[in-house]
């Protein structure tokens, strides 16, 4: 039986098993949970919670697409209780969740495409030292509680309060895992050039977050040990016909092992002119397109980028500025490209509890 709470906005008490096993087996019958085992969002948990902001329980943070589902604190409290977040994350997914309903990110179309696109969450700022958010050796893997909670978090919030349930409104072919959880922080101690936040108009000493459109990653291992030989290698993987970043002109990313970064800083390059360099060096002849992407490339980039034919080069972004860039990892000879879902751009929002 539903008893609702008043307001309207307040969520509703559900009355479920006490038994815990039968309890996620209550929750995965109704499609509440990732498919893995939750936490009990109890009044007492969800109260916890609520103790690390001071927004009021029934604010409307967005209306999460593409069911336009309204995000109140208490709603969002709720996804990360069943996350398994701690307390103190809240204020971050709060963040993420402004972030991720603002209209240059087209979470519509993120949610409900079939493509495998995931939503990422950087976070930067003192906050990824308080929350202890991996920047290091395995930061997109697993191991920490709050890389594989606040991630889980925000893709329960998109399928819970968004709507988006797979094979229903989430029509993804294949999916990936990064669906699951896709969260790290920046290694700013180890990167040679101001952090993504101070780049993207922020204070260093402000904590955001910032959300991302990931297709997918992808490993570069390579010992290059110049800056000229290494952005070669690097240009040359981003570079492939069937990327949706090529066609739509997308937003790629890249997560610099701290050892490449280095090696780009030692050869003089700044963050910008690593940015431009990629650009130029990415670009690919449309030729290598199969003929239906080159037919929907010319519909949609010839108005920025003028005619289109076999032999243009294909930049994946519309300019250097289009390319992300953060470092983070261990150590190693390895960096990630990320690829990115193409319609859509990365957002920053300030961490404020």
């Amino acid at each position: 039986m539903n008893r609702p709470l008043s307001p309207l906005t307040r969520a509703t008490l559900v009355e479920a098993p006490d038994d815990l096993d039968e309890l996620i087996e209550f929750f995965h019958a109704r499609r509440w949970s990732d498919g893995l085992p939750i936490v009990p969002p109890t009044r007492e948990r969800v109260a916890r919670m609520l103790s690390c902001t001071q927004r009021k329980p029934d604010e409307i943070i967005a209306k999460v697409a593409p069911g336009f589902g309204e995000a109140t604190v208490e709603r969002i409290a709720i996804n990360a209780v069943m996350a398994g977040c701690r307390p103190d994350y809240l204020p971050v997914l709060i963040a993420a969740t402004q972030a991720m309903s603002a209209p240059e990110f087209n979470l519509q179309g993120i949610q409900a495409t079939t493509n495998p696109v995931a939503v990422w969450l950087i976070i930067n700022g003192p906050i990824a030292e308080q929350l202890s958010v991996n920047a290091g050796p395995n930061c997109l893997g697993q191991g920490t509680v709050a890389n594989a909670t606040l991630g889980r978090a925000l893709r329960l919030i998109m399928q819970n309060i968004g709507g988006a349930l797979p094979g229903d409104m989430d029509r993804a072919t294949h999916g990936q895992p990064g669906k699951f959880s896709f969260c790290c922080a920046e290694n700013e101690a180890q990167s040679p050039w101001p952090p993504l936040h101070v780049e993207r108009g922020f204070k260093r000493e402000q904590s955001t977050v910032t959300v991302v459109g990931a297709a997918g990653t992808h490993n570069m291992n390579t010992h290059a040990d110049n800056a000229d030989e290494l952005l070669r290698v690097i240009a040359d993987t981003m570079m492939f016909p069937a990327s949706n970043d090529y066609w739509i002109g997308g937003e790629p990313w890249l997560v610099l092992g701290p050892q490449h970064a280095a090696i780009l800083h030692a050869g003089g390059l700044s963050k910008a002119e690593v940015k431009r360099r990629l650009w130029e060096e990415s670009k690919m002849p449309a030729r290598r397109m199969a003929a239906r992407e080159l037919q929907r490339t010319q519909a949609v980039r010839e108005s920025k980028i003028g005619p289109i034919n076999e032999d243009t080069m294909l930049a994946a972004a519309d300019g250097p500025e289009g390319i992300g860039i953060l470092v983070a990892g261990g150590p190693g000879t390895h960096s990630v490209y990320v690829a990115s879902f193409g319609d859509a751009r990365a957002v920053t929002r300030e961490v404020i509890a």
